[in-house]
C-alpha cells in the first residue's frame, strides 16, 4: 500500500473527504518530494502535488503516486485547491501549523470545513517503512565516518567552534546533505550545558568533550551523541561515564514495540538515580527521529502510550553537574515487536584521546 492509499484509508476512517499539507515535511511525506512553497492534496480518490515553476521539472520527474500541477500569479495555490475540493466538505488540515488567521482564512477560501488532522500524520510518520530505515542509517554511517575522522584532532588548544566545522566538512564530504542541528561540541564545564553552543573554549588537559551532531540522507537525518576525554579522566569522571552508559544499556534492553515512552524513560533514569545522580538527569531518554530531527513519538515521562514496531528513537540519557562537567551519550535505536536493533556502531566504551 503507498502513502497517498494508507492516506485515503484514514480519511474514511476519519470521515473526511480530503486531507490538505502545506508543511515541507508532511508534503514531502506524503509525495516524496521536497518543495518549499505549495502544497500536497489528498482526496479519497485522488492526490496532487502542486508548486510553483521553480520545482515544476524536478517534481514531475520525482514526485510518486501524485498528479503535479503547477500555480501561478493568474491561477494561485488557493484556486487550485479550491478546484480540486469541489463537492468535499470536511478537510482535514496541520493545526499546528496553521497560524489561527491562517486557518480561518484558508476555510474561507476553500470554502470547506478544515479539521484538525495533524496527528493523522504524526501517526503514520512514527512508523518507518524499511526504505526510510535505510535513509536513517546511512546518514548515522556517515556521521559515525566524520567522528573518526575528527577524534585524532581533539587535543589540548582545539576549539570548540573547530570541532563543530570540522564534523561539519567531514558529514559533507561524505555525502551528507547538511547538519541534522547546529552540532553541539563543547568541552570542559561546558559539558554541563545539554544543548551548549559552540564557542572560543579550549580543550585542556582532563577535559572531556562532548559532541552532539548528526546529518542527512535523502532528508532523513541522524542524531548521535559521543563523550570523550583528553588526556586523562578522574574516578569521578569514569563513574559517572558509566552511570550514563548503564543507563542508556538499561532504557534500550527493555525498548520494545508496546512498551510505553514513560517506561523506557524510567529504566535509564532509575540506573541514574541509584547512583545519587537523579538531580542531573532532567530530559528525556530520547524522541523520534525521520524526516525531523525531533518526532513523536517520544521516550519520555510524558509519553504514556505504547510505542508502536517501526518506530525510531534516540536513546539519550545523560549526567549534568553544574559548573563541573557533563556526560550523554546518544544511539538511535529501531524499536521491533521483540526488542530493539541499535543502529549505531560507533564505539561507546570511554575513549581517552
Amino acid at each position: 500500500m503507498t502513502r497517498i492509499e494508507k492516506i485515503q484509508k484514514e480519511l474514511a476512517a476519519r470521515e473526511l473527504d480530503g486531507l490538505v499539507l502545506y508543511s515541507e515535511t508532511n508534503v514531502r511525506y506524503a509525495a516524496r518530494f521536497f518543495i518549499t512553497d505549495g502544497a500536497a492534496l489528498v482526496t479519497r480518490d485522488g492526490a496532487w502535488l502542486l508548486t510553483d515553476s521553480r520545482y515544476i521539472e524536478a517534481a514531475r520527474a520525482g514526485a510518486r503516486d501524485v498528479e503535479v500541477l503547477q500555480f501561478t500569479a493568474r491561477k494561485e495555490l488557493d484556486v487550485w485547491l479550491k478546484e480540486l475540493l469541489s463537492g468535499c466538505r470536511r478537510v482535514g488540515a496541520e493545526e499546528g501549523r496553521l497560524a489561527h488567521g491562517a486557518w480561518l482564512r484558508r476555510e474561507k477560501e476553500l470554502g470547506v470545513e478544515l479539521v484538525p488532522a495533524e496527528e493523522l500524520m504524526a501517526q503514520m510518520r512514527a512508523v518507518k517503512e524499511p526504505e526510510e530505515v535505510e535513509c536513517l542509517v546511512r546518514a548515522q554511517r556517515i556521521a559515525e565516518k566524520a567522528l573518526e575522522q575528527v577524534l585524532p584532532l581533539i587535543r589540548p588548544g582545539v576549539k570548540e567552534r573547530e570541532i563543530a566545522a570540522e564534523l561539519t566538512y567531514r558529514m559533507m564530504l561524505l555525502g551528507g546533505e547538511g547538519n541534522s542541528f547546529d552540532p553541539i561540541t563543547i568541552t570542559g564545564a561546558n559539558t554541563s550545558l545539554p544543548h551548549g553552543v559552540p564557542g572560543d573554549a579550549a580543550v585542556r588537559e582532563g577535559d572531556f568533550v562532548t559532541m552532539d551532531f548528526g546529518t542527512l540522507w535523502k532528508g532523513y537525518h541522524s542524531d548521535m551523541t559521543r563523550t570523550v576525554a583528553v588526556g586523562h579522566a578522574t574516578e569521578e569522571m569514569r563513574r559517572v561515564y558509566d552511570t550514563v552508559l548503564r543507563a542508556q544499556e538499561a532504557g534500550i534492553a527493555v525498548a520494545k514495540a508496546g512498551v510505553t515512552g514513560a517506561a523506557v524513560h524510567q529504566a535509564g533514569a532509575k540506573v541514574i538515580a541509584d547512583a545519587g545522580y537523579g538531580a542531573y538527569f532532567g530530559h528525556g531518554f530520547g524522541h523520534s527521529v525521520g524526516l525531523e530531527i525531533h518526532e513523536e513519538p517520544r521516550a519520555s515521562v510524558k509519553n504514556d502510550k505504547p510505542l508502536p514496531a517501526g518506530a525510531v528513537i534516540t536513546a539519550e540519557p545523560g549526567i549534568y553537574l553544574p559548573g563541573r562537567f557533563g556526560v550523554r551519550i546518544e544511539d538511535m535505536i529501531l524499536i521491533t515487536g521483540d526488542g530493539c536493533e541499535n543502529l549505531t556502531k560507533a564505539p561507546k566504551e570511554l575513549i581517552v584521546l
